[in-house]
């Protein structure tokens, strides 16, 4: 990596921390509506995950999923309007916090039922190995939580027997809303579950950004070489509630404290000194950037027109497309034929 790359890296997770603690004042305000789940504290994932994924290859997650929007390089400007439901967000307002996608950029979701997607990210890998796409692969992300869905070992079953091109990672961040991985699952190390399909599988620290970036740039290597699925389950931790309304009475303020002792942008910052990548100054005006890029996109949110009455019934139906049938191609009929 070029010393612009660390630093472009760095800023970018400082931009997803300040996103969200925007829009946790925001939500207070009244300017979000519905629910807000927070990503501080697992920025070191997605940022990392990201930076090392191919254009080509799909991102799909669930509801957490502001972060791995901007990852995916939509602008946050555009989240903070969905953030805000207006008509300039990626959504076009109607997807709010928990349903941002861009497709252009391979950014599938943003998904708000606990598991839903992952059948989904099994459908897209389907999708390419029918289509000849053989570099591609699906990248899903899902909660500790999730792995006690039927979807889930649905889609980890058909993923190992087909063998697609899936990426299957597990943020561990220690809670399924306010129930610990001990008293929800059978086995508390979730990677485990995927030894029950006989899919290779591995745990990782999801803390520091540099770990993440050589594991998940190991394990794609892997997979281009040798197709198939894997299974990570990435340790990390949710420094907020499972959402804005949460309480919070299910965790022990020390073991909140221990760790933010090991805050991934901390981490980062340390590094780069440490390497002599950078200087104090250089990230101290990386930091004032991306403040810089984040109040922007407020205002840019704020300013942007909500959507008229007529958008709720826009954006209900694709486009038709012809219908190919075992090689013969049927043309929609007209009305009347």
């Amino acid at each position: 990596m070029e010393k612009n790359e660390y630093l472009d890296l760095y800023q970018e997770m400082v931009i997803i921390r300040r996103v969200e603690e925007r829009a946790a004042e925001l939500y207070q305000q009244g300017k979000i509506g519905g629910f807000l789940h927070l990503y501080i504290g697992q920025e070191a994932v997605c940022a990392g995950i990201a930076s090392v994924r191919r254009p080509e290859d799909r991102i799909i997650t669930a509801y957490r999923d502001h972060g791995w929007a901007i990852s995916s390089g939509i602008d946050p400007k555009i989240v903070m309007a969905e953030l805000l439901g207006k008509v300039d967000g990626c959504s076009k307002g109607k997807g709010g916090s928990m349903h941002m996608a861009d497709t252009e950029k391979n950014f599938w979701g943003g998904h708000a039922i606990v598991g839903a997607h992952i059948p989904i990210a099994a459908g897209l890998a389907l999708g390419d190995v029918y289509q000849g796409n053989e570099d591609a692969m699906t990248i899903c992300m899902f909660g500790d939580g999730a792995t006690n869905i039927g979807f889930f070992h649905e889609a980890l079953n058909l993923s190992k027997v087909w063998n697609l091109p899936v990426l299957w990672v597990c943020e561990n961040n220690q809670y399924g809303m306010g129930t610990s991985v001990e008293r929800a699952s059978a086995v508390s190390e979730i990677r485990q579950k995927a030894e029950g399909y006989g899919m290779r599988n591995e745990r990782i620290d999801g803390m520091d950004i540099m770990e993440v970036r050589k594991d998940v740039s190991r394990v794609m290597e892997t997979m281009r070489e040798e197709g198939g699925p894997y299974f990570l389950e990435i340790m990390a931790y949710r420094y907020r509630g499972h959402s804005m309304g949460d309480p919070e009475r299910y965790r022990e303020k020390e073991e909140v404290k221990k760790w933010q002792d090991e805050d991934p942008i901390g981490i980062f910052r340390k590094y780069l000194l440490e390497e002599e990548i950078a200087t104090e100054a250089e990230l101290d005006e990386q930091d004032d950037e991306a403040e810089r890029i984040v109040e922007e996109a407020v205002a840019f949110a704020e300013a942007s027109p909500d959507p008229e009455d007529e958008a709720l019934f826009e954006d209900i139906y694709t486009e038709p497309r012809p219908i190919e049938y075992r090689g013969y191609e049927m043309a929609h009929e007209s009305e009347g034929e």
